[in-house]
Order: C-alpha cells, then structure tokens, then sequence
C-alpha cells in the first residue's frame, strides 16, 4: 500500500520510539505494542536513556546514538521535552514524525494551538513553533493531539493506545478530527475490515485533505467514512471530493457543528441563510458525499457500502415477524424519506400464494403466521418473493436477535434464498442492538450478508446507497454561458465605486437574463413631469437612500398607488422622512408565491446561491437551501424539490402549478454572475421573487460589492 509523498510517514522503512517505555498502558509502550500486532516489517528503535532494553530491544540514549537515522519518529515524551528531542530528529534529517499530546505548555497558554479558522494566536507555542520548524524542514508531521493512524495493508500501527486486534485488511477507510471518532468505531465495529484509520487532530502539517487524497489513490478502497469538524483547505478538499467522485468511492460523512457559533456580519437576508453548514450540505449534494447524523449511522452505513454489492434500480423492501415493528418501519421511512415502493400485481399475487391467512401481501411486509415445522422454509420462500419484485433494489429481513445477542441460522438461509434467486443486495436486521462481535454475524457481514444493529440506522445506510447510486446515475444540464462583453462591462463598474443602488443593480441582473422589475430613479420631493408621465399606475415606491438596506424595515415601501396624486403624497412623506433619493417601479399584482433568490459569500468556499421559500417562509421557517455555484436548472430543481413547502408550489385549490422552472433558470443564471463577478460582489438579494403560474420577476434587488463598508 504505497502512498507516494506519505510513504515516510505511512509507510516508512524504520521506526523510532523517544519516549520508550515498559509501563504497560503507557503511549510509549501502547506504539511498540501496536507495531508489533500489527507485524511491521521494518527496523524498530526504542529511545530511553534510563533504560538498557523494553520487551526485547535494546535502548538508546537518543536518536543520534541509533545506528541509522529513522524515517519515521514518534514522539512519547512530555510536552516540556518534545521541543528538544524534536530539534534533535530535525538535525538529523527525520522525514517524518508523528505526535499524540496536544503540545501545550503550562504558562504558554492553552490557545496557542492553531485554531480551526487558523487565525493566529498572540502568543506563538509550542505546537505553533513545531509547526513553523516541520513545515521549514518539509518533516511530514501527523498529530498532535492526535491518537495516531493505522496502515492495515502495510501493517504500520501508529498508536498510543489500546486498539483490538484487527483481522486481514478490508476496503474501508475512516479518518477522523475527533481521536474518539476513530477509536469509537475502529475499535469496536468488528463488521468493518479497515484498509486505513486515522485519527487527525490538530493537523498541524498534515490535515484530513491529505489523508482523504492518499485513501483515494489506494485501489482497494471502496468507502471513506469521514467525522469531520471543518476543512482547513477547502479546494484541496473540494479536489478530493471530485477525485471520489470520478472514481466512484462513496464518502460518508458526520459533520458536526451545525449551529453557528459565531455571528456574522451580513448585509442581505441571503447572507443570513447561508450559514457554513448549510454550505458544507451544498458541497455534500453536488459531489454525492452521504451525511448522517452519528456514530452508529456512520458504522452502519459504511458496513453497507463495504459489503453490499451495486443496487439495481428501485427502492426497499423489508419482511417482519410483527405487526407492530412493520409499522415502526413505515413511521421510520417517512420521518428519513425512504422509499418503500408498492408491489406490483405479480408480486402480490405470488405472495398471496405463500402468506398465511389474514397477513396482506404489502411492502413493507409481515410474514409471521402460525409457525410450525416448516416456518423456515415459508418465511424464506416469503421474502424471495418479496425480493423478486421488479421495484425493489434492496431488501432486509427485520428480526431482532436471540438470546445472548446471537442470531438464528434459518434468518441467514432466508437472505441466502433470495439473494440467490435475484441477486439483489440483503440484510439481517435487529431494531434493538444485538452483539456485533459475534462470530456468526461477523462472518456472514463478510460473506456479504451485512447484519445490522437498528432499524432506523439501517433505514439511513440504505438511503444512502439509493442516493448515491442516484447520484452517480444523475445528467446535469450545463449553466448557462454569460456574454464576456456583459461580464467585462460590470466588473468595471464594480470596481473601486459605491455600492449599486436598486435600479442600477437591477439592471446588472437584467444584463445577465434575470427578469427584475425595471425602476426609475430621481430625487424628491416632487416627482419629475417625466417620470410620472411614463408611470404605469398602479406603482410602488421604495426609497433609493444609500445606507437603508432592508427599506421595508425603515417603511420605505409604499405599495399599490394608484394615481399621481397618491404617488406624489407619498414622494413627499417619504423624502421627508428617509431622505430625498426615490424609486417607483411598476406594482406586480399577479396571484403566486413569494420566493428568495441571493448569493453569499462563505469565508471558505466562497460564493454560495441561496434559493427559496421567501418572505415569511425565508425568514420565520429558513425553508431554504444552498447551492454551489455554477450549476444548471436540474440542481435548482432539486433543492426545491427538498424543502418543507415545496407542495405550495404545485397546483392548490384550483390554482394552477407555478412557473418552478422559469425560477430554476433565473436560479442557473444568477449562479454564473456569482462565479464570473466573484471577486467584485459579496452579496445579492433578490426578494421577494414573485413566482406565479406564467413566469417569475424579482420585486426587490440589493447588492453589496466586495468590501463594502455596508
């Protein structure tokens, strides 16, 4: 398993231990036993001077006194000595290094580990100084604060601490910036055979991005399960996310911090929705990557990926032994959208043939009837049956499990049979946790029959293999091209001036094929003969006063004039209340729904496409969702499709369905002005929209450049 640039790192040729010892228990006793269960092949050195030898190799007082110089150190010594034996292994030439403890000396201050938005702390530390001295040596360094990494396949145990015993390599990947994120899963999921594991941490030189490109380029991986805080480069990520997907290796992900800790400083309603987990959930639609909610739906869903073989079209199928637990089943699938698809005549029929009287022939299905000798083979012949339907992609038998934590053969013959007669992925699935160290349920999650624990934990992993196969089966259509005459003419403009007021960033919309409604602008109090001879009443009024972002806010709309003497009422009060800068627009009175259309700039990956609900919907319930731009109709579909009233849309109560794809290509176009004017605009605010049942236009339009002091 060769890693290229990692090699010295992952694969190295020799070892040293500073910081050996024979405590048992200890870091510096846990990497010599790591190493050797995991049979490293390659020269071990243990560093104690206070020592003649630990489990049967000689001690050396330091790295210089080795006979050679290691490829690879690692570090088991308080934090008040690592800098010294550090400087040390960067005289000698080490290539690579790894350190568990989290180098924070007492005095320096617990903060002067790089943060995750890597702002630099006042004071340089000791974990910023060893930083600053491997990245000038190009020393590739993992940790700290780290529990270390795992080369199943090479057979390098990098740990301090306790692990189980690992049997032959599998095709599973698991890293992770949370040491119990790891250890949590790799130590007790015996259903996963791992091909790497490793334990991030501070990510001082080495982050998860160089992790996530290694896994990538092995040929064996055929999962990557990620517990991940934050990216600290994110188009390295981005790269890697794409290299997944073009190799078609599922990337399953806990990403955790989905509340804003800190408040930002936005402008537009736009601004406010976007917040970084609602980009990280953009990035994770547009490159497949399946997000789950914890631990147990990780393991679960990366023992699907690993074992279960390609799922052919359709959704899933699950046969019970209780009524009560079908039901769960059902109550389950709605709350997490997954697809329990209705037989079809044959497949009823058939069925109906089998069951028991008095148990109807439906997906999801309860099969248990009266027993007796023969229950085995009536339960089996139920659920190939069940399988055989041409809408089912995927099925599980739900049983819980027997005494002990252990389960009854006959269920394996169950999956067996039908596995054998459609060659469709099956499960064994408990709704309560069972033992998953059991050696029968180990063996049979090998032979490609997982053997899960949770129902609803089973119900996200099998969502997750529908979605992706979806995913990788997924046409997008191209965004559409902007005129470079357009682009070149508005970047000028945005350059170095003041922010556009509403008309002139209407136009810039316009110019890039976003339907806004046209303002005319002038300066109050009276309304200039004409502009109210062009006026087409009914109007609205809105003040053009630079500063007043969210006019509706202040009561700088008026609404529905008219005539010229309401028009010229309201000129009068408004400019003596907001000031004299003004705007009429024509009044939009057709029946419709209020929508949101914006970009946000996000301080990692930069411009985001807001699309939603607007109004009330916008603001009270955030039904929104955001995108990564560029992208076309199909994707802006997609995300309406997701949110929580996306029926209001559709035809209600005698009116008719809404024009959603006008607003999914007023969707594509605005997400290729925020690709092409990335570097002038910050913000973009188009809300309302007014989505009605013949087109779309944009009310209302607020831009901030880049760097507006807004």
């Amino acid at each position: 398993m060769s890693g290229g640039r990692l090699d010295p790192l992952l694969q190295p040729r020799s070892i040293a231990i500073v910081g050996a010892s024979a405590r048992v228990g200890s870091p510096g006793n846990e990497v010599l036993v790591n190493l050797r269960k995991g049979a490293y092949a390659g020269a071990v050195y243990l560093v104690n001077p206070a020592r003649d030898a630990i489990g049967g190799l000689p001690c050396f007082a330091s790295l210089a006194a080795l006979p050679e110089v290691p490829q690879h150190v690692v570090f088991a010594v308080n934090d008040s000595r690592l800098e010294a034996c550090f400087d040390e292994a960067l005289a000698l030439g080490v290539e690579a290094a790894t350190v568990f403890s989290g180098m924070v000396i007492p005095g320096e201050g617990a903060h002067d580990v790089p943060a995750p938005d890597l702002r630099a702390p006042a004071t340089p530390g000791l974990a910023r100084r060893i930083r600053q001295k491997a990245q000038a040596a190009g020393m590739l360094l993992h940790g700290g604060n780290s529990m270390g990494f795992f080369n199943f396949r090479g057979g390098v145990w990098i740990s301090g601490f306790d692990t189980r015993a690992h049997g032959h390599p599998g095709n599973a990947v698991l890293l992770s910036q949370s040491g119990a994120g790891m250890s949590g899963i790799m130590d007790c999921e015996e259903r996963l055979d791992f091909l790497f594991a490793a334990s991030t941490g501070q990510e001082l030189c080495l982050s998860v991005e160089d992790y996530l490109d290694y896994a990538l380029d092995q040929p064996e991986t055929r999962v990557i399960g990620l517990f991940l805080e934050t990216s600290r480069h994110p188009q390295r990520f981005i790269a890697a996310l794409e290299k997944a997907r073009r190799r078609r290796v599922p990337i399953v992900v806990v990403k955790v911090g989905r509340t804003e800790l800190a408040a930002r400083l936005v402008v537009s309603h736009s601004g406010a929705l976007a917040g970084s987990d609602a980009v990280f959930a953009a990035l994770f639609e547009r490159y497949g990557v399946q997000r789950v909610d914890d631990m147990a739906q990780l393991a679960a869903t990366m023992i699907l990926f690993s074992r279960a073989g390609p799922l052919p079209p359709g959704g899933l199928a699950t046969m019970h032994d209780s009524g009560g637990e079908r039901q769960l089943a059902i109550d389950l699938a709605d709350e997490l959208g997954v697809d329990y698809p209705a037989l079809n005549a044959a497949s009823v029929e058939r069925l109906q043939g089998i069951l028991d009287a008095g148990l109807p022939a439906v997906n999801p299905l309860d099969a248990w009837g009266s027993g007796g000798a023969e229950a085995g083979r009536y339960m089996e012949s139920c659920f190939v049956a069940l399988m055989q339907d041409p809408g089912v992609a995927i099925g599980a038998v739900v049983h819980d499990r027997g005494p002990g934590g252990g389960i009854y053969a006959s269920y394996l013959q169950y999956l067996r049979g039908a596995h054998a007669a459609t060659g469709k992925p099956v499960c064994l699935v408990a709704n309560c946790a069972g033992s998953g160290s059991d050696p029968q349920v180990v063996a049979a999650t090998r032979a490609g029959f997982p053997v899960l624990d949770g129902l609803r934990e089973f119900q996200v992993g099998a969502r997750s293999l529908m979605a992706y196969r979806d995913f990788l089966a997924r046409e997008e259509d191209p965004p559409p091209a902007a005129a470079p005459d357009i682009v070149h003419y508005w970047r000028e403009q945005l350059r170095g001036g003041d922010d556009l007021d509403e008309a002139r960033a209407g136009q810039l919309l316009r110019d890039f094929g976003i339907a806004i409604v046209a303002g005319t602008s002038f300066d109050g109090p009276a309304v200039p003969p004409g502009v109210l001879h062009t006026a087409r009443f009914p109007v609205v009024l809105k003040t053009a006063q630079a500063g007043i972002a969210h006019k509706s806010d202040v009561g700088g709309v008026v609404l529905n004039l008219a005539d010229a003497e309401s028009l010229e009422r309201a000129c009068v009060e408004m400019s003596a209340r907001l000031g004299p800068s003004l705007m009429i627009a024509p009044m939009v009175t057709g029946a419709g729904v209020e929508m949101i259309l914006g970009i946000a700039r996000d301080s990692q990956f930069g411009p985001t496409v807001v699309l939603g609900l607007g109004g009330v919907y916008a603001e009270l319930l955030r039904d929104t969702a955001v995108l990564l731009p560029p992208f076309g109709p199909a994707a802006a579909r997609r995300a309406l499709r997701g949110l929580k009233m996306y029926g209001l849309l559709g035809a209600v109560r005698g009116r008719p369905a809404l024009a959603v794809e006008a607003f999914c290509q007023m969707a594509s176009r605005l997400s290729v002005l925020a690709i092409e004017l990335a570097d002038c605009i910050a913000e973009v605010d188009i809300n309302p929209v007014r989505l009605m049942s013949d087109e779309c236009i944009g009310l209302d339009a607020l831009l901030v450049r880049t760097g507006s002091k807004e």
